[in-house]
C-alpha cells in the first residue's frame, strides 16, 4: 500500500489537529525516505498495519526529525546502528528501539473509564530494561553472537547511544506518559542506575520517620524467571554505552508540540558524549563519590534554560 494511503487509513479522523498532523507526518516521512535515512524496508514498515512494526519505524522518523531540528547532521549506514553522527572528530552512533507493551496490563493501556487505575511501574520498567539490554547486546554481543564492536562496525573509540521511545507503554488515552517511573526519575535512570521508589525508615523504638530517600534497587523481580539487573551503568561490562536518550515522543510533536526527552549518561562510559549534545529537556549525570555512593545531577538540557539540581544515591556494593 502506498505510504500516503497507509497513513490516511491509520489516522482517518477529520476533526481537531488530526488532519494537520496527518499531512505533516506524511511530509516528514517522505523526506526521511528521500534522504535515505532508513533501511531498504523503511517505507514498507511505515505502511504496515501492525502497530508495533509501524512504531518501531516511526520512532526513527521522529527522532531523526528531532536531530535535524537541533541542527545535528547525521547519516544512515546500510549496516549498523540507525544514525551515525560525525562531530568534531568524534563519531556517535544512535540505535533506536520502541519497547512493545508485553505484560503491561490492558487496564492501563486501555482503561474502561476515567477513574482511578493502578500504575504498573514495574511492568513498564521491565520493558525498558529489556529494550536497553537488547540494544546493549547488539553492540557488545551475546551468547556467541558478535556485536557491532567485534564486527568492526562500531570502533572501540566511538560513542554509542541507545534511544528508547516509551510511546507504546503509555495509556492509549494519553493521560500519563511513559517516561517517568515510580521514583519520579525517568525509567531510564531506574533501569541503569539502581534508583528505586521513595521510602522512609521508621525507628522501632521511637517510631520516628526518616527523611524520604530513594531505595537502592539493583534488581527487578519478574513474575517468572531470574531477576533483571537495574544497575547497567554501574557495571563496567556496559562501559561501551555512552548514554540513553529516553523519550516519549509521538506524531503530534511534528506540530511544534514539545517532545518529552531526557539523556541519561553512563558514569562508566569509555567514551562519553558531551552534556548538552542531544536534544533533551533534562540530562542526568552520575558522579562517583566513593565506593558506595554517587551523586546524580539533573541538568536542564539544550531545550530548556540552564539549571542544575542534585541528589546523592548509594552505589550498589
Amino acid at each position: 500500500m502506498p505510504l500516503r494511503d497507509a497513513i490516511e487509513q491509520r489516522y482517518p479522523h477529520t476533526g481537531g489537529l488530526v488532519p494537520a498532523m496527518r499531512e505533516r507526518l506524511i511530509s516528514v516521512c517522505e523526506e526521511y525516505l528521500a534522504n535515505g535515512y532508513g533501511d531498504g524496508n523503511a517505507e514498507q514498515r511505515l505502511s504496515s498495519a501492525d502497530l508495533h512494526i509501524y512504531w518501531q519505524q516511526l520512532s526513527e522518523v521522529l527522532l531523526a526529525h528531532q536531530l535535524r531540528a537541533a541542527g545535528i547532521a547525521f547519516s544512515h549506514q546500510a549496516t549498523g546502528p540507525d544514525f551515525r553522527i560525525d562531530d568534531d572528530g568524534r563519531r556517535i552512533w544512535i540505535e533506536v528501539v520502541t519497547p512493545t507493551p508485553a505484560n503491561v496490563p490492558a487496564a492501563w493501556l486501555d482503561p474502561a473509564d476515567n477513574g482511578v487505575r493502578d500504575f504498573p511501574h514495574e511492568e513498564i520498567l521491565l520493558r525498558w530494561t529489556a529494550a536497553i539490554k537488547a540494544k546493549a547486546d547488539v553492540l557488545i554481543g551475546n551468547a556467541g553472537t558478535a556485536g557491532y564492536l567485534a564486527s568492526g562496525i562500531v570502533a572501540p573509540e566511538d560513542c554509542y547511544v541507545i534511544a528508547v521511545n516509551g510511546r507504546l507503554m503509555r495509556g492509549y488515552d494519553g493521560a500519563f506518559d511513559a517516561l517517568y517511573g515510580i521514583s519520579q526519575f525517568p525509567f531510564a535512570v531506574e533501569a541503569t542506575l539502581a534508583v528505586g521508589p521513595l521510602q522512609v525508615r521508621l525507628n522501632r523504638e521511637t517510631f520516628e520517620a526518616s527523611e524520604p530517600e530513594h531505595q537502592r534497587r539493583c534488581e527487578i523481580l519478574k513474575p517468572r524467571g531470574l531477576p533483571v539487573p537495574a544497575d547497567t551503568f554501574l557495571d563496567a561490562k556496559f562501559s561501551p554505552i555512552s548514554a540513553i536518550w529516553a523519550t516519549d515522543i509521538d506524531e503530534f510533536t511534528l506540530l511544534d508540540r514539545s517532545a518529552k526527552m531526557v539523556a541519561v549518561h553512563n558514569p562508566e562510559a569509555t567514551h562519553p558524549i558531551p552534556v548538552g549534545f542531544l536534544p533533551a529537556h533534562d540530562e542526568y549525570v552520575a558522579r562517583i563519590l566513593d565506593e558506595s555512593t554517587y551523586q546524580l545531577d539533573r541538568i536542564e538540557g539544550r531545550t530548556a534554560p540552564p539549571e542544575e539540581t542534585s541528589v546523592v544515591v548509594d552505589v550498589p556494593a
